[in-house]
């Protein structure tokens, strides 16, 4: 019994079986309380391209997610949707770090930015699954972006900052992964690969307009823009090979120390 009334194939029922994802995103926010946050009064050292990089990836990070709740909770799952609240904690999580991180660095945050309501708008379109993929695009992008930012900047405050935020990232894949290879499931084996090499190609253009729009960041972070489109592009494969159902039982694996085991630390 799907319960949603979407028409989106996303739904489990009352026992979703994602309890194992809750406790997974509650070990994750006790782990970053027992840690805390990263001395912000040492102030951090922010070129001007990278300042203006990292308001652009502010603005995505925010928001209410009021949209992707009310999807879940129509799926019908109860730990699920209790999962994706936990989810959306840990992006306003990351708006709230990159805030402080600019303001360390003497720099603000913007009101709203072109990429970020195109992304938004996109996934408001359709029902769960469509929310999802278009999610999707914004979360392989942010793995590479977050590395490149953790591996490429000269400030430890900045580098442990994406570090926390990259191991967070890290685990949202997999959880998305997972809920999209349920709701693609009952689609032919075809028309899911469809599917998942469509998202691939949409992957792709994204990927060009981030490094377009982030280049000379990108530059200061010792990344070029090629690089850039084609370790994004790369990465997918698995991914859409989750999506089609490789690793739909997947449970998550335990939280990563907050911030990373090597550079992600430094400075935090």
């Amino acid at each position: 019994m799907r319960g949603d009334g979407s028409g989106d194939g996303c739904g489990d029922g009352p026992d979703d079986g994602y309890g194992d994802w809750v406790r997974d995103f509650e070990a994750a926010r006790e782990l970053r309380a027992a840690l805390g946050d990263p001395d912000w009064e040492r102030g951090a050292r922010l070129p001007a391209e990278l300042v203006r990089s990292l308001q652009k990836f502010q603005v995505g990070e925010d928001g209410d997610g009021s949209a992707l709740i009310g999807k879940a909770d129509r799926a019908g799952g109860a730990t699920y949707s209790a999962a994706v609240r936990l989810f959306i904690a840990e992006e306003q999580n990351h708006a709230r770090l990159l805030a402080l991180l600019l303001a360390a660095g003497g720099a603000g945050t913007l009101s709203g930015h072109w990429s970020d309501a195109a992304f938004v708008r996109l996934r408001r379109l359709l029902g769960l699954r469509v929310e999802l993929l278009v999610l999707m695009l914004a979360e392989v992008v942010a793995l590479r972006y977050y590395r490149a930012v953790r591996d490429g900047a000269a400030d430890p405050l900045v580098s442990g900052v994406a570090g926390r935020i990259l191991a967070d990232e890290e685990r949202h894949v997999p959880f998305h992964c997972r809920r999209l290879a349920e709701g693609l499931a009952p689609l032919p084996r075809a028309a899911r690969r469809a599917v998942t090499g469509g998202w691939r190609v949409l992957l792709l253009g994204a990927a060009v307009v981030v490094a377009a729009d982030h280049g000379p960041a990108l530059r200061t972070l010792g990344v070029s823009r090629r690089a850039f489109v084609r370790d994004t592009v790369r990465s997918s494969a698995a991914m859409a090979g989750a999506m089609t159902g490789g690793m739909a039982g997947a449970a998550p694996a335990a939280p990563a120390a907050v911030g990373g085991p090597v550079r992600g630390s430094a400075g935090v």
